[in-house]
């Protein structure tokens, strides 16, 4: 009988004891976690990643208390300057000689698809907000990367889809010339022709470009009734400054942007943007929750977070969430973990991390105000449709991804 209690009280002990807790046990490299924000910091994309990226990453460390599984948390970053090239060299210096464990953000997608490859061979985790190819959770998805806040996908299907139900059936596609573009504009042009619609003109443009006079004249004169710019940043910008110079946007045919921010609409101005449809993941002024948050940032960096800042201070919590439930800093695991976790905070609603790495959450089809219904800086949109995770993202049995088949 005693001995029978001594072994009862021994496991009991062991139980309560803090040494059985995970994070007691945490298996973690070099006992720190490091986190690499690489983005683009003065470049198109800046306005809405950049900075502010880094600040949002900065903000989720503070929040979480510093440390994780008892370890502290670090941060590095660095500018990509939109370079697939530069992205996968800084990649490779931070994962093989600074002990990066995780690698965040991106803006770019070609320079996110350069340093998954990077990020396979090294067996490290990336989470990924602002780069947005479907590619990435398609035909390249892995174990060892999440994409957390929307991808090219959501985006053009549920634009063109809330456009050609209106009876918008011609669509003429102004496109910028890289990975991100093309899959974005593909995109969209499935789900058109899908409903019944078709694509009547095509042009691709530089990144970085100046002048769209040329391809809007070309748009205009082919009679779409949508002209379609998958583009985003300072690109979108200069196409619906232009687009209002020729009096596209209030014409009768309808100018459709699939990646625009409150930041590109800060920067374009009300007059230019308004009556614009576009699907985003976030808008800071929802309600209570996302204005809560706004206010943090605001409070950081005088603007207002976009949807890709706002999504990476949800993907670093969630994964520092996962490390601590885990004990261990060994990315796969972490990503496998974050797909058992329950996701709902401010950003996240209604989602889950399905197994191809995309967060799988609500989006929200949104209206530009005018002027008029504006009632300062920062109130720039207002809420059309809810659309459920489900019917945003790419069903599993039409994506591309290898995990989904399994």
């Amino acid at each position: 009988m005693k001995l029978a209690m001594h072994a009862a009280a021994m496991a009991t002990a062991a139980i309560l004891s803090p040494l059985a807790t995970p994070a007691a046990h945490a298996q973690i490299s070099d006992n720190v976690v490091k986190i690499g924000v690489l983005t683009d910091q003065s470049g198109s994309y800046a306005d809405a990643t950049g900075p502010g990226s880094v600040e949002a990453v900065r903000m989720a460390i503070a929040d979480f208390g510093g440390k994780v599984a008892g370890k502290p948390i670090e941060m590095v970053d660095a500018d990509h300057q939109n370079k697939a090239d530069v992205g996968a060299a800084i990649a490779r210096r931070w994962y093989e000689n600074e002990n990066v464990d995780v690698i965040v953000d991106f803006a770019n997608s070609a320079v996110a698809l350069a340093v998954l490859e990077l990020t396979k061979q090294k067996n490290k985790a990336m989470l990924i907000s602002s780069a947005g190819s479907s590619d990435l959770t398609g035909k390249h998805c892995s174990l060892n990367s999440v994409q957390w806040t929307y991808n090219t996908y959501a985006l053009a299907n549920s634009t063109a889809r809330a456009l050609v139900k209106e009876g918008s059936k011609s669509w003429y596609f102004v496109t910028v010339d890289y990975a991100f573009g093309h899959a974005l504009r593909n995109d969209a042009a499935k789900t058109v022709e899908k409903l019944g619609g078709t694509v009547i003109g095509d042009v691709r443009h530089p990144f970085n470009n100046m002048d769209f006079s040329s391809f809007l004249l070309q748009a205009q004169n082919s009679k779409a009734d949508v002209i379609a710019f998958a583009n985003t940043g300072g690109d979108l910008a200069n196409s619906i400054r232009h687009a209002q110079e020729f009096g596209l946007t209030q014409g009768k045919q309808k100018v459709a942007a699939f990646l625009m921010q409150t930041s590109d609409i800060h920067a374009i101005g009300l007059k230019s943007a308004q009556g614009l449809m576009l699907t985003t993941a976030f808008y800071w002024d929802l309600d209570d929750k996302t204005r809560a948050f706004a206010d943090k940032f605001f409070a950081k960096t005088k603007r207002r977070p976009t949807m890709v800042q706002a999504g990476l201070y949800s993907a670093v919590m969630n994964y520092l969430k996962a490390i601590e439930r885990a004990g261990t800093d060994d990315g796969p695991k972490d990503i496998a973990e974050m797909k058992k976790m329950p996701i709902d905070d401010f950003f996240a609603r209604n989602a889950f991390l399905r197994e191809d790495g995309q967060l799988i959450h609500d989006m929200y089809l949104v209206q530009v105000k005018s002027p008029s219904e504006s009632k300062g800086a920062w109130d720039y949109e207002k809420l059309v449709q809810v659309i459920p995770g489900k019917d945003a993202f790419v069903s599993p049995e039409d994506s591309a991804c290898s995990l989904l088949k399994k």
